[in-house]
């Protein structure tokens, strides 16, 4: 299983993601991934952090797609690579489109790529 944890509902995937990770992991969960507060201190961090290890260590994932708040997730992406946990990230294609004087971006998916 595909544990995804992000702010992105594996329902709301493209129909080229969704199949590329039932096709890699036959299915997915989705835990939503925290709000984290700017003013939360590196203790705080560190404590959730810990919790969300624990969560996902209960899960037994084949792998974790972990996308989000940069200091989590590379503290998030390290405890569970020790774990032995793999994490992967989605890539895309950023494509921006003008109109109207404001910028219409969409994100083509292309593959998951391993942290």
């Amino acid at each position: 299983m595909l544990l995804n944890l992000s702010n992105h509902p594996s329902t709301r995937w493209t129909e080229e993601q969704m199949n590329t990770a039932i096709e890699q992991y036959s299915r997915i969960k989705d835990l939503f991934f925290p709000n984290i507060p700017p003013e939360l201190g590196s203790e705080g961090l560190e404590e959730l952090v810990d919790q969300y290890l624990q969560k996902i260590q209960k899960e037994n994932p084949k792998a974790v797609h972990l996308m989000g708040e940069m200091t989590f997730t590379y503290r998030l992406v390290t405890k569970l690579k020790e774990a032995g946990i793999p994490c992967i990230a989605s890539t895309t294609n950023r494509i921006v489109e003008e109109k109207d004087g404001k910028k219409i971006v969409q994100f083509q998916f292309v593959q998951f790529r391993e942290y």
